[in-house]
């Protein structure tokens, strides 16, 4: 078998257009036109010598190996990035204050706090995990750096909009019976107020004529993760972050009503952040997308133009 080494600005147009939903935005962001880009992808075409792309109605859409292509070509890029920052930015030192949601805790800063301590090691890091709000307030009051946070409605000046993620209905992964039959109010189980998926989950009951109780509060994620687990009643979360003792639900078997989309987003202190700041917010924002449901990040398996 003939040795391939793929070329990586190749891959990081692959990526980009990919993460981007469109191949003209990706030229557009790496200076490069739509032709050269274009070029690019027939160009990995040839050297996997296999499709990556395969025609779906007006668009296209990735191939089997097109997705396998794309899981190594996000690794091989972000090696390639890591490598070039501990060379250039070996003497950068410092210290930067980083806030996450809890759903994040486990699915994203393992990930960012390995990768970054490894290209920086004299760089401090402090980490707030804690919610919205919280987090606003703290990049507001400039206590935090950067912080990736569910939108709550807070006006905040330097935010990145990430994704719009979809909420679900959350139950026990072993089956329990929670139904909507006879009557009976809904259990749900949710943080203490104020909470955003709280209000959410209530306010969408209401719409729908559906009378709910509230079973369990809970200050911690944790908390609620073990009452659902345990059958007292349902949550709304997103698919991130989800424990092996529960499992998301289709409303339309479980007879609830649709839930609406979440905003994520990457609030930073400073329009201009510090070299440290900087850093770790691309390192944050590479980790978060990637733990994002396949159906939300971009590329993954959608349609996708190459215009």
């Amino acid at each position: 078998m003939r040795r391939v080494t793929f070329d990586l600005d190749v891959l990081r147009s692959f990526v980009t257009g990919m993460e981007l939903g469109s191949f003209a935005k990706a030229a557009d962001r790496l200076g490069r036109s739509t032709s050269a880009v274009s070029a690019q992808l027939k160009k990995l075409e040839e050297q996997a010598a296999t499709p990556i792309f395969r025609k779906s109605g007006r668009g296209l859409a990735l191939t089997e190996a097109g997705e396998t292509m794309l899981g190594y070509a996000r690794r091989l890029i972000e090696l390639n990035d890591e490598a070039a920052s501990a060379i250039h930015d070996v003497e950068l030192e410092g210290w930067v204050r980083l806030g996450l949601q809890e759903d994040f805790g486990e699915a994203v800063l393992p990930d960012v706090l390995g990768r970054f301590a490894r290209a920086h090691p004299k760089v401090k890091i402090e980490a707030r995990i804690a919610r919205s709000h919280d987090l606003a307030e703290r990049i507001l009051s400039g206590s935090l750096d950067i912080a990736l946070a569910w939108h709550g409605g807070e006006t905040l000046p330097y935010s990145e909009h990430v994704a719009d993620v979809q909420m679900r209905w959350i139950g026990p992964a072993k089956r329990i019976e929670t139904s909507l039959r006879g009557g009976e109010p809904l259990p749900l189980v949710a943080l203490e107020a104020p909470c955003l998926l709280r209000t959410v989950a209530t306010e969408t009951l209401d719409r729908a004529g559906l009378s709910w109780r509230m079973a369990f509060s809970s200050p911690s994620l944790g908390g609620i993760w073990a009452a659902v687990a345990a059958g007292l009643g349902l949550t709304i979360r997103t698919d991130i972050g989800l424990p092996a003792s529960v499992s998301a639900m289709t409303p339309e078997i479980a007879g609830l009503p649709a839930l609406p989309k979440m905003a994520l987003f990457l609030h930073r202190k400073d329009a201009e952040a510090e070299p440290v700041a900087a850093r770790l917010a691309d390192i944050l924002l590479d980790a978060a997308r990637q733990a994002l449901p396949e159906n939300t990040r971009a590329g993954d398996s959608s349609l996708r133009n190459v215009e």
